[in-house]
């Protein structure tokens, strides 16, 4: 069979592009083909032979499809922030549904595709006419889909106010025969009932079953390149730099451990969050915490270089990493989560809902907060370090649990469920 799938961005680390390669290497395993259109797509062979690597038989690029174009830009600009409809609106939006129609319609002609996935394209607003041009093509052309929704607009207070209401209702996400509906979390999957959609939980997982990579000669200098000297530890902040990751308690976590701690991040800041970054360097510096915000250093493949022009992989720093700080107030589901417990980290979780509904109840064993730093939180994870042989025990249950309910094993078995519904 081959799958299409389709969505705004399909290039880089961000949770859907990695969930959308986890798919088509477990839809490769089950004997198919996975074709990528999008509005950005990574470089033929820049991912390869890294943990990002995905196996596609072919891609279309198309610009208009990103959430960055400035059709789109403008298009969500005055679709969302006011009631009021804009002049032109609805005529740009159609303006640039026809398109995107046609390339729709190309891509799947050119690779015979024969079922589509739908990135978030149901979930969020980000492309209007992207969204309206892929319901229309499924609704005339009758293709068997699968939605893949990751988080829902309704989620987000910036699409509150609309005036583009119908559109929501119709598209966000549409009610077609020929689409299935899928969830990442509970609460999504409750909400979509609300909305009377039946859909199907699938978790987000990881290759648990693959060996843990470790030190090596290219990764060998990392402490060092980083900083990190001789009896100094190293707590791995693996995310973005925007609110809703909680940065703020891991530097305050760091600060009232009294120990030698670089706290590093891996991840950029977004455009719109560099005001976030310079709040939390504000911070560490009155904390007198040693925050490094690195990365330049950091990216899904390594780049050899001398000095601080060497890249090393994102699986690089989880194998120096001495514990993981994952105190984010919202997730759609967890990613990184999913990554410390496959290098078998000690990790500090705050319980976001998803967590606290999906993930706690398996029986993971986490330092776990409620959105605030305790004297119990800071005694737990000293006790922690001091004592490697309970670190170790913590870790590979945690990988024992991971590896039950969020392996490619379990992917492969949804999705074999999934494909004989239609």
């Amino acid at each position: 069979m081959n799958i299409g799938f389709i969505s705004f961005r399909l290039a880089g680390t961000d949770g859907v592009s990695l969930e959308s390669g986890k798919w088509a290497e477990v839809f490769r395993r089950m004997g198919h083909k996975s074709y990528y259109f999008a509005g950005e797509l990574d470089e033929p062979g820049s991912t390869e032979g890294s943990p990002f690597s995905v196996p596609i038989s072919g891609a279309k690029l198309v610009k208009r499809a990103h959430f960055k174009h400035p059709t789109a830009i403008w298009v969500t600009a005055h679709a969302f922030g006011s009631p009021k409809e804009a002049n032109g609106l609805r005529i740009r939006m159609e303006n640039a549904v026809t398109p995107l129609k046609r390339a729709l319609h190309e891509f799947i002609s050119r690779f015979s595709i024969d079922l589509l996935v739908a990135e978030n394209v149901f979930a969020i607003p980000l492309n209007l006419p992207l969204s309206m041009a892929l319901r229309r093509v499924i609704a005339e052309t009758g293709i068997p889909t699968i939605a893949h929704n990751h988080d829902f607009y309704w989620e987000r207070a910036r699409f509150a106010n609309t005036c583009v209401d119908d559109i929501l209702y119709s598209t966000f996400p549409p009610k077609l025969p020929s689409v299935r509906h899928v969830v990442i979390n509970s609460a999504a999957q409750k909400a979509l009932a609300e909305r009377g959609f039946d859909s199907v939980l699938i978790p987000n997982v990881f290759d648990y079953a693959h060996p843990v990579p470790g030190p090596d000669d290219y990764n060998a200098d990392l402490r060092s390149e980083m900083g990190i000297s001789e009896g100094e530890l190293f707590f791995l902040q693996p995310t973005r730099v925007v609110r809703r990751k909680g940065i703020e308690l891991s530097i305050e976590l760091v600060s009232r451990l009294e120990m030698p701690i670089k706290l590093i991040i891996t991840h950029h800041a977004e455009f719109d969050t560099l005001d976030y970054l310079e709040e939390l360097q504000a911070l560490a510096a009155r904390s007198r915490v040693d925050l490094r915000y690195l990365p330049m250093r950091f990216e899904p493949v390594r780049r050899p270089g001398e000095g601080i022009r060497k890249v090393y992989s994102l699986w690089d720093a989880y194998i120096y990493a001495d514990f993981v700080t994952y105190p984010s107030l919202y997730e759609g589901f967890g990613n990184a989560l999913l990554e410390t417990l496959y290098f078998r980290k000690p990790v500090l979780v705050n319980r976001y809902p998803v967590y606290r509904d999906d993930i706690e109840p398996l029986g993971l064993d986490v330092i776990a907060i409620d959105g605030a730093i305790t004297n119990e939180t800071v005694e737990a994870v000293k006790a922690l370090l001091a004592d490697p042989e309970r670190a170790r025990a913590m870790t590979e249950h945690n990988a024992r649990v991971a590896s039950e309910h969020f392996s490619y094993e379990v992917l492969q078995r949804c999705l074999e469920e999934l494909l004989a519904s239609f």
